[in-house]
């Protein structure tokens, strides 16, 4: 059976899988990918840690997420949006969380949540479709570039042969960082389809308790994914074979989208709810990942295209800005504040924050602690790894 083999994947719900190119078919990122295959393997790193990605699409208010009660220019910038210091969950003598991320407390508090503060990148474009761009293939703001990062990451070192695929995506139908070549699918509606042939193998059924709405059963169908990992089924392109069990960790990357952080106008209780979500969500995961055993193995990222204006708005909103925090959590991440907490007195010429930390900085710490891949060339300029791993 060749490792192109045609996928057939069963959905919680029936949603439809999308391979983004033909299985099968030789080309020249597949002899690339053989010849990378040959380069010597880190020990004790590889795919088997699994990278989760949480998309917070629109891009995210990082101002009135990770809050700087302490800076008096806060509420002067935000004398409308500006969370009540009652209400806000203080994490130390200057910063505080939105009151909806309280579900991730207990994270908190058990170091295994780590908030890095200030993330973009230099010259930062304010289109959503461009900056998203720059930030799913690791280009410079002035460069475009046609691979996401994870696609160049799994040409450089395939993922091993019993994987199911090397990433799946869920929420979107856009591949994003596992755009152009990665071994991909895309989980993209309810119908129970895959490439126009019926699934009806009933996924997993897992004790943990899922919210609901369309982001909490993305959550739900993420961790059934995973629980079928050594139960899924695939037959060759073209033919239909006797079904075979496909064993090993199924996949290498999970994508997941939460929608509606382009929060223009009325943002306190848009944001508020998407944020709860968000955290609810997180702790969904983690109970599930526990429940399979793979939470020591498990890195979850959130990221955005950008962060929102230090200044509200008219519309009790905030427009286009530049940097915001991101969370990471895992069993083995070294939780704690990272990275350059906003400096509200040092904004730009448009009255947007500088940037603190660039986002492969990031990149550069699932790349290389966590996988155990040269960074470097993937991203094409050395970005020194965060230290927010365990050993």
């Amino acid at each position: 059976m060749k490792r192109r083999s045609f996928l057939s994947m069963s959905v919680a719900a029936g949603a439809s899988l999308w391979l983004p190119r033909a299985i099968g078919a030789e080309d020249a990122k597949a002899a690339q990918r053989r010849d990378a295959s040959k380069a010597p393997v880190v020990p004790g790193r590889g795919y088997d840690n699994l990278l989760i990605l949480i998309e917070l699409k629109g891009g995210n208010d990082g101002l009135n997420t990770v809050i700087p009660f302490a800076d008096p220019a806060y509420y002067t910038l935000r004398k409308n949006i500006g969370i009540k210091r009652e209400q806000m969950i203080q994490l130390d003598e200057r910063t505080a969380l939105h009151p909806a991320l309280q579900p991730l407390v207990p994270l908190w508090r058990s170091r295994q949540l780590a908030i890095v503060q200030g993330v973009g990148y230099a010259q930062p474009n304010l289109s959503h479709f461009r900056s998203i761009e720059i930030w799913d293939t690791a280009s410079r703001s002035d460069q475009y570039l046609r691979d996401g990062w994870l696609t160049r990451a799994f040409a450089m070192r395939p993922v091993p042969f019993g994987f199911a695929a090397d990433g799946v995506v869920i929420g979107s139908a856009e591949m994003g960082p596992l755009a152009n070549g990665a071994r991909a699918i895309a989980l993209v509606n309810r119908t129970r389809f895959v490439r126009g042939s019926r699934v009806a193998t009933p996924m997993p059924q897992l004790k943990t308790a899922f919210p609901g709405g369309a982001f909490g059963g993305s959550i739900k169908t993420a961790m059934q994914v995973l629980a079928a990992s050594y139960t899924l089924k695939v037959t060759a392109a073209g033919r239909a074979p006797p079904e075979q069990p496909l064993s090993g960790k199924g996949v290498a990357v999970i994508r997941l989208t939460l929608n509606g952080f382009d929060t223009h106008q009325n943002q306190p209780g848009q944001q508020g709810a998407l944020l709860q979500q968000l955290a609810e969500g997180i702790v969904a995961m983690q109970a599930a990942l526990v429940e399979l055993g793979r939470w020591h193995e498990t890195l979850v990222m959130t990221y955005a295209e950008f962060g929102r204006s230090p200044r509200e708005n008219e519309s009790n909103g905030t427009d286009h800005g530049t940097v915001a925090p991101h969370f990471v959590t895992g069993g083995r991440v070294k939780g704690g504040l990272y990275g350059v907490p906003p400096m509200l007195a040092r904004l730009d010429g448009n009255g947007n924050l500088p940037v603190g930390v660039d986002f492969r900085h990031i990149y550069a710490t699932v790349l290389g602690p966590w996988w155990g891949l040269d960074a470097s060339t993937i991203l094409q300029q050395r970005f020194e790894p965060l230290p927010l791993l365990r050993a």
